[in-house]
Parts: structure tokens; sequence; C-alpha cells
């Protein structure tokens, strides 16, 4: 069974940076899109990065761009957000999620595509 494990949430203020992680394992990792997304409280899970399996395509949520940056090792099965100048916006449970694709330029910013989800980790960000 596909296993998707985050880390590296936790409490930070205003300002502040945190970088996530995704470990996978039992799955092909170097053949999946890899996507974050987010989950506040009262809302919806949306996206926010996600990166080819080539890793030189990524794609981010307009509110994200040039504050967060998604990377990946494949060596590694491990994928990971880089979050700098954190806002309480930005609090949220962060997912990641995998997509096998066939082509290694592609990316998946849509919710429903993504195959297989970790369980999230907690990002609160105070003000």
């Amino acid at each position: 069974q596909v296993q998707l494990v985050e880390s590296g949430g936790g409490l930070v203020q205003a300002g502040g940076s945190l970088r996530l992680s995704c470990a996978a394992s039992r799955l092909t990792f170097s053949r999946n899109v890899m996507g974050w997304f987010r989950q506040a409280p009262g809302k919806g899970r949306e996206f926010v990065a996600a990166i080819s399996w080539s890793g030189g395509i990524t794609d981010y949520q307009d509110s994200v761009k040039g504050r967060f940056t998604i990377s990946r090792d494949n060596a590694k099965n491990t994928v990971y957000l880089q979050m700098n100048t954190l806002k309480p916006e930005d609090t949220a449970v962060y997912y990641c999620a995998a997509k096998p694709s066939p082509i290694g330029t592609w990316v998946y910013t849509d919710i429903n595509v993504y195959d297989y989800w970790g369980q999230g980790t907690q990002v609160t960000v105070s003000s």
C-alpha cells in the first residue's frame, strides 16, 4: 500500500519559515507528479504547489508564488515545500499527494486527479 508521510509542520510567527517534507514509499516515486495541498479550518482543500516527476516543471497557487518553493529528491523518494515569509492566512493542514504521470514535464493542479494522499501536517502561523 502506498504511503505518504508528511513532516515539518509546526507553530511559527508571521514572517518566519518552515520546510515541509513528504516521504513516499511503495510507489514508483520518480514517475509520479507530486503536489502539496492545504485545508484551512472551515474551508475546502486547495492546491498549493506541484512538481513534475522530472523536477523541471513546477506550478504554484498565486498567493504563494515567490514565497514557497517545491522541490523533490527522487533518490530519497521525498518532496519538499520550503515556505518563507509565512502569513497567518497560510495556517492550514498541509497534505502531499501523488499522481502517476506518463510524461515527465506534466504537473497537475486539480485536486481530483491525485491518487494518493498523506495524512497531513499542521502549520500554524501566528500574527
